[in-house]
C-alpha cells in the first residue's frame, strides 16, 4: 500500500462517514478497498459499546464464514451484569481485556507458534489457518466518553505465511483512526434514532430526525 492508496482510502472513509453509511457498510467497504490496495486482511472485526439497555455493544465482522452474522449485538460481560460465567471468562481472557488493563492501544501477535498461545482464542485462529493478529483500540477523549462507550475496538487477521509486515502495520496505524471516527459517527446516529423512537414513538421520532418542516 503506497501513499496514494492511503490517501484514497482515508478520503473514502471521510466521505462514507459524512454520507451516513451504516457500520457494516463502512467495515466491508474499508476492508474490500484495503485488500485491493495490498493490505493482506483475511478477517476483521470492529465493535463499540452502546447505550442499549440490554445489549452492551455492536460487532461487525468481515471475512468470516457465512454462518457467522455480519452484525451481532452482544450482551453485557461484567460479572455483576447477569452475563454467563462462560461469557465473562471469554472476555477476561481476550486480547482486548488485556489491553484495557495495561493501557495499550495496539497489540501484535503471531498465532502460528506451537507453544501455548497468549490468548485462548488464538487456538481457533490457528485452526482456521490464520497466521498473524493485530488488535487496536482507538480511545475517545475522557470528556467525550458516554458511560462505558469510550473507544472503538478492531482486530485484524491474515493468513499470509509471513504475516503482517512493518509497512502493513504502519498503514493500519494511519488509517484505522479514520475508520474508528466514521464508525463512531454511524453508531451515534443509529443510537440517536433508537432513542428518539423509544421516547417519542416511531412516527414522531422519524419526523424529528427528518429535519424541520415548513409550516403553512
Amino acid at each position: 500500500m503506497n501513499e496514494n492508496d492511503i490517501n484514497a482510502l482515508t478520503a473514502w472513509l471521510a466521505k462514507a462517514g459524512l454520507s451516513g453509511e451504516p457500520e457494516d457498510a463502512l467495515v466491508s467497504g474499508f476492508c474490500d478497498r484495503a485488500v485491493a490496495a495490498g493490505l493482506p486482511f483475511s478477517r476483521a472485526q470492529v465493535f463499540i459499546d452502546t447505550l442499549h439497555p440490554v445489549y452492551e455493544g455492536r460487532l461487525v465482522r468481515w471475512g468470516y464464514a457465512p454462518t457467522r452474522p455480519v452484525v451481532q449485538e452482544y450482551g453485557r460481560t461484567g460479572s455483576a451484569t447477569g452475563a454467563s460465567a462462560e461469557d465473562v471468562a471469554r472476555w477476561s481472557a481476550s486480547p482486548f481485556f488485556h489491553m484495557l488493563q495495561t493501557g495499550e492501544n495496539i497489540l501484535h501477535r503471531r498465532v502460528v507458534e506451537k507453544s501455548e498461545p497468549d490468548f485462548p482464542v488464538f487456538k481457533d485462529y490457528r485452526a482456521d489457518g490464520m497466521t498473524d493478529y493485530i488488535a487496536i483500540i482507538n480511545r475517545f477523549a475522557p470528556e467525550n466518553a458516554i458511560g462505558e462507550m469510550d473507544c472503538i475496538y478492531s482486530s485484524w487477521l491474515t493468513s499470509r505465511v509471513d504475516g503482517f509486515n512493518d509497512a502493513d502495520i504502519a498503514a493500519l496505524k494511519r488509517i484505522v483512526p479514520t475508520l474508528a471516527l466514521a464508525f463512531k459517527a454511524a453508531a451515534l446516529a443509529r443510537m440517536t434514532g433508537t432513542l428518539m423512537e423509544t421516547y417519542l414513538g416511531r412516527d414522531a421520532g422519524r419526523l424529528v430526525l427528518s429535519g424541520p418542516s415548513c409550516a403553512a
